[in-house]
């Protein structure tokens, strides 16, 4: 009995560890099995998951492209940054450490207080920028007490440099940070440091100087801190843009803009710093350590004249140099605008933040009159024989509307009204052609539509119509703004570049040059569309612009410069920007120096060169200038002298 029960247990025992052994053998083979299908089949999937959570990638931002001039010199290029950063886990204590910084080289309120702001924001091995654009006396002392500065290290970075600063601000424009509405999805445009075109040539052309970025992969520890970085295929460089520019004429065009009739000087020249010891002041829009003045010749100081010139290739549309004045130094923006700076910029009554060539819309005065005549010639309601007498005025429905001779020019032609500027003569002219036939001349000129040149912000200007006025103001047409329209005063507007166009289809044989900043290796001249015009009507109005400097009556004929190795032709032009009432005239109060600047007449200037097989033209607008004639006139005479004499194979 014993022995069954015995036996009984004893194959319950055997039982069960069988099936215990064949419970482990199947554990075993299902864990062997898992780990084949783990370390064998599957083993490529973890392996890349494995190295994605070792591995993370980094986005390098491309080199900018740079910016050229028809010579290849650059006027937008990349310089080394140097800059100070802290790395907040290796900083015994962050406040004294700052503190020591802060004795070597200058940090301001605000870096000392945005500093700490990110340092609460970012993981403590993230380094913090501290200082930019360091200069070599900054790194070197930094670098000899970093012992001493637990924490901090100089890096070098890139940063955006214009080496020719306001002399070509308003065609290269500027770089600044991304905002929040320019974030649109590319990964490039949410880095810290990274800067996009916000004006000019930079902001037309940003994504081809952008260029597109590479990856870079980074070994990080299970903190997500850096332990190395693997080599990589190298920053890329975006393209650089090659312009028609002429860095040479460029510079002198916006010197001599701004000198007008006095002469440029820096705030820190002697002679003006004598000026300022004498009891005079500075103007509150001009920088007191960086701006520059003009001093007149009673030693005066006095504000650099403020608007915009062009000089343009007539035939194949080439803007050789282009500025608008005042300007501004762009570097500001990379190296640190102050809010002080920045609220200076926008206050400033001269504009400088505004390309005034493209964008400010003036209304052309008498170098209008041409495309008047032409229109009158070409409609076959005048000839350039006829003669009309003028004697200062021309009555009109119960109004006067007077010639700028106050007496008058006497009996006079198509030329001689070119050459004398008279007023009355394109009155009569006007009159019988009528405003629709005006408009499409300037069309045909140029006005009243954007040329599209290739930067952003381009105005149209304004040809005025009987439809334009009732859909607009909803006043009918009167004649009189006919003969006000026709000595480029009343609606129409223009650009100065829209100015240098009307100018360069003149004297190119009547052909729609269109003009153009992009300068295109191995690309074709581009003459553009005939206009279609009679050459002999073209001869007609040249003539008259070349007896403007060079007839005995020309009202610009004491500029030409008898030394100089060729003539100009061109014409002057008054613009009023406050109608000069009847007590003003009866008071003797007409004189632009007897008014506030602002109240004063804009002065301007087309021209041409040479007289004999004519290339080159310009438009000059100065601002309250006062006459064409004095102020723009002078300035354009110098301009295409400066042109003529970069290009010697005109001679």
């Amino acid at each position: 009995m014993k022995n069954r029960r015995d036996q009984k247990i004893k194959e319950l025992i055997t039982r069960r560890a069988l099936i215990l052994a064949g419970g482990k053998l199947t554990l075993f083979s299902i864990l062997a099995g898992r780990l084949y299908y783990l370390q064998v089949i599957d083993s490529d999937k973890y392996k890349t998951l494995s190295e994605n959570n070792q591995f993370n990638v980094e986005l390098l931002p491309p080199i900018r492209g740079r910016i050229l001039d028809r010579q290849g010199v650059p006027l937008a290029l990349n310089k080394d940054n140097f800059r100070v950063e802290i790395i907040p886990e290796r900083a015994k204590n962050i406040g004294n450490t700052l503190a020591k910084l802060g004795k070597i080289i200058d940090i301001d309120r605000s870096n000392l207080k945005r500093v700490l702001s990110e340092i609460k924001l970012k993981r403590s091995f993230v380094p913090i920028p501290v200082v930019d654009n360091l200069t070599w006396e900054e790194v070197s002392s930094v670098a000899i007490n970093t012992p001493y500065l637990p924490g901090i290290r100089v890096d070098v970075g890139r940063s955006r440099s214009y080496p020719f600063k306001e002399n070509a601000v308003h065609i290269t424009g500027y770089v600044a940070a991304v905002s929040h509405n320019e974030q649109m999805g590319d990964p490039l445009l949410e880095l810290p440091d990274f800067r996009v075109g916000k004006s000019g040539i930079e902001k037309a052309f940003d994504k081809d100087m952008r260029g597109v970025g590479t990856q870079q992969q980074v070994e990080v520890n299970a903190f997500g801190r850096v332990v190395r970085r693997l080599p990589s295929e190298g920053r890329k460089t975006g393209d650089d843009v090659k312009l028609t520019i002429d860095m040479r004429l460029q510079t002198f065009l916006n010197q001599r803009l701004s000198e007008g009739n006095s002469l440029s000087m820096s705030v820190d020249d002697p002679r003006v710093i004598a000026a300022l010891r004498d009891g005079q002041r500075l103007p509150p829009e001009i920088h007191p350590t960086t701006g520059s003045v003009n001093i007149n010749k009673s030693n005066k100081i006095t504000i650099p004249e403020s608007g915009a010139a062009v000089v343009m290739d007539a035939f194949n549309g080439d803007i050789l140099a282009m500025t608008s004045t005042p300007g501004f130094d762009p570097n500001q923006f990379n190296d640190g605008l102050t809010a002080k700076d920045w609220e200076r910029l926008l206050a400033n009554p001269r504009s400088p933040m505004t390309n005034k060539a493209i964008a400010g819309q003036y209304s052309p005065g008498s170098t209008f009159k041409m495309v008047v005549c032409l229109a009158a010639l070409e409609a076959g309601v005048w000839n350039e024989q006829k003669r009309i007498n003028c004697p200062g005025y021309l009555d009109l429905g119960g109004a006067r509307f007077h010639c700028w001779k106050q007496h008058g020019h006497g009996w006079i032609d198509m030329v001689g009204a070119i050459e004398q500027s008279c007023d009355v003569y394109l009155y009569e002219v006007a009159k019988k052609l009528g405003i629709e036939r005006i408009g499409n001349m300037a069309r045909r000129f140029g006005f009243g539509e954007k040329l599209n040149i290739e930067l952003p912000g381009e105005s149209k200007g304004l040809v005025p119509s009987e439809k334009w006025k009732r859909s607009t103001l909803g006043k009918s047409w009167h004649q009189g703004e006919t003969l006000i329209t026709s000595i480029g005063q009343g609606f129409i507007l223009c650009t100065p570049l829209q100015m240098a166009v009307m100018t360069a289809r003149l004297i190119n044989g009547g052909r729609a040059v269109k003009p153009k900043l992009l300068k295109l290796e191995g690309e074709m001249n581009q003459f553009g569309p005939s206009l279609k015009l009679n050459p002999r009507h073209l001869k007609i109005v040249m003539e008259g612009m070349n007896k403007v400097t060079n007839g005995s009556q020309g009202t610009a004929r004491k500029v030409q410069n008898p030394s100089s190795k060729f003539n100009f032709g061109g014409k002057s032009g008054s613009v009023q920007v406050k109608r000069i009432s009847l007590n003003d005239r009866l008071t003797g109060k007409i004189k632009n120096e007897d008014r506030p600047w602002k109240e004063r007449d804009h002065a301007m200037f087309v021209a041409y060169a040479p007289i004999k097989s004519p290339r080159y033209v310009t438009s000059v607008v100065v601002e309250h200038g006062g006459g064409g004639s004095t102020m723009a006139a002078p300035i354009a005479r110098d301009i295409l002298e400066q042109t003529m004499r970069l290009d010697p194979s005109r001679f």
